[in-house]
C-alpha cells in the first residue's frame, strides 16, 4: 500500500534513554506513513506533549523516572481521543507489561524487535488492533499472572456478569486465546456476528482491546482452567 492510500500515523516516542529515542525515530522516519511528533525523556512529559501534540499512537518505554509509563499509560487511556499506547520493553514476559496490558495499552515490542516488524506494529495499534497474537497473549498471561487475589476475582465475576449468555461465552473464547475466526467456529457464528459481539463485551465491561477482556476472563477463572 502506498504512502497515498494509507494515512499518516502521529508517534509519540517516550524513552529515558536519548540514543533510543533517536534511534527509533531514524527508524521509523523510513516508513513514509509515519511520522514522528514529539520524543519525551518520562512519563510525565510523554502524557504532556500527547495533550499538544495529539498523537495517534505513543510509544512507551516502562521503566522512566519522575512519572514510569505504567502511570503514563493510565493517564493517555484516560484522555478524551486518547492514543493508542505500544509498551517497548527488553523483556518478553515482564511482570509490568503485563500491568501496562490492564491499564489500556494495545500491546508490546521488544526492543530488539526487526524495525519492519515495529513499523507494521505501529500500523495495527493505530486501527485498533491489539499487537499481541493470541498465543503470545496466552503465554503471557499463563507465565506472569499467579492466580488472581480473591478480591481481583470478586471484581472479575462481578463485571463479567453483565455480559449476556452469548458474550460470555465469546468472551471466554477471547480468553482462550482463540481468533474470531475460531470463535465464531466454535460458536456456529459468522465472523461479523463474533466482531459485534466483541464491540458490546468491550462496551459493557468499559474496556479499551480484547486483550483486556482476556484479561478479565483469567482473573474471573477460565472454567476450562480449572477443569
Amino acid at each position: 500500500m502506498t504512502s497515498a492510500e494509507q494515512p499518516t500515523v502521529d508517534v509519540l516516542i517516550a524513552d529515558d534513554d536519548p540514543l533510543v529515542r533517536m534511534g527509533l525515530s531514524v527508524m521509523l522516519g523510513g516508513a513514509q506513513d509515519l511520522r514522528i511528533v514529539a520524543q519525551a525523556g518520562d512519563g510525565a512529559e510523554a502524557i504532556e506533549l500527547a495533550h499538544r501534540h495529539r498523537p495517534d499512537v505513543v510509544l512507551m518505554d516502562i521503566r522512566m523516572p519522575v512519572m514510569d509509563g505504567l502511570a503514563a499509560t493510565e493517564a493517555l487511556r484516560a484522555m478524551s481521543d486518547a492514543p493508542e499506547v505500544l509498551v517497548l520493553t527488553t523483556f518478553d514476559a515482564d511482570e509490568y507489561v503485563l500491568r501496562a496490558l490492564r491499564a489500556g495499552a494495545a500491546g508490546f515490542a521488544l526492543k530488539d524487535t526487526p524495525p519492519a516488524e515495529i513499523v507494521a506494529a505501529i500500523r495495527r495499534v493505530a486501527q485498533g488492533q491489539p499487537v499481541l497474537s493470541p498465543p503470545v497473549m496466552r503465554r503471557l498471561i499463563d507465565r506472569v499472572v499467579s492466580l488472581p487475589d480473591g478480591s481481583r476475582r470478586r471484581d472479575a465475576e462481578e463485571r463479567l456478569a453483565v455480559l449476556n449468555e452469548r458474550e460470555r461465552a465469546v468472551a471466554l473464547g477471547i480468553g482462550q486465546g482463540k481468533s474470531n475466526a475460531e470463535i465464531g467456529e466454535a460458536l456456529y457464528l459468522g465472523v461479523s456476528t463474533v466482531k459485534t459481539h466483541v464491540s458490546s463485551i468491550l462496551t459493557k465491561l468499559g474496556l479499551n482491546n480484547r486483550v483486556q477482556v482476556a484479561l478479565f476472563v483469567h482473573d474471573a477463572g477460565n472454567p476450562e482452567d480449572r477443569s
